[in-house]
């Protein structure tokens, strides 16, 4: 009768941590449906944006400083590296590797909003001086709305980071289970996706038009 009981219980346990699978598997499943709709959302924006841009400039664009594009752009592509990294590393179950490459992930996104605030939007004239204004002619307003736009998308990355990287210091992922962090990282993804269509179309699609102030 005991050993009956003790199958009987070993059944069910096996039933409830396959149900749960199942149930967790389909939450995954309906959470990458809406993080990609949200993507699509996302999308006609930046693509007003960029349409915004080749309206208003034609074959034109400002004089921005070619070798700060290129290096806030590797900076920029290198971290999706690093995250695809730290993923790799929760999936694994390397919860110290995660953790160094997710915060250099980070790192890297904040040595890129500052090469984009200091030597495009020249908030820091002591450093750099910007010659472009928001409210200055349309090639300022374009910059800064393009650039203003991803770079608060970048910041609310780095948010995303720390409270992914928090929540795993934590415990709150395993092997199996860690849509936190795959999230996560299809974010950071994107926002440098958008930036590979942003960088040609503000750095080299055009000719240079000399704006002065």
């Amino acid at each position: 009768m005991a050993a009956v009981t003790t199958s009987a219980q070993a059944a069910a346990v096996h039933h409830d941590a396959h149900a749960g699978h199942d149930n967790y598997a389909a939450q995954l499943r309906m959470n990458r449906l809406g993080l990609w709709l949200f993507f699509i959302s996302e999308a006609f924006l930046f693509g007003g944006l960029l349409a915004t841009r080749f309206y208003l400039w034609g074959d034109t664009r400002p004089e921005l400083d070619q070798e700060i594009g290129l290096i806030v752009t590797s900076v920029l592509l290198i971290s999706s590296v690093s995250m695809r990294l730290a993923e790799t590393a929760m999936e694994r179950g390397n919860r110290k590797a995660f953790s160094f490459f997710i915060l250099l992930t980070a790192l890297f996104g904040l040595i890129f909003l500052g090469g984009v605030m200091i030597f495009e939007w020249g908030l820091f004239p002591a450093i750099y001086e910007g010659h472009l204004t928001p409210w200055g002619d349309k090639y300022g307003a374009v910059v800064f709305a393009m650039t203003g736009m991803h770079a608060l998308h970048v910041v609310s990355g780095i948010v995303f980071i720390f409270i992914v990287w928090n929540l795993a210091r934590k415990g709150s992922f395993s092997k199996e289970r860690h849509w936190g962090v795959e999230s996560c990282a299809i974010y950071w993804h994107y926002v440098d996706v958008v930036w590979i269509f942003f960088y040609p179309a503000l750095y080299l699609i055009g000719t240079a038009a000399h704006v002065t102030h």
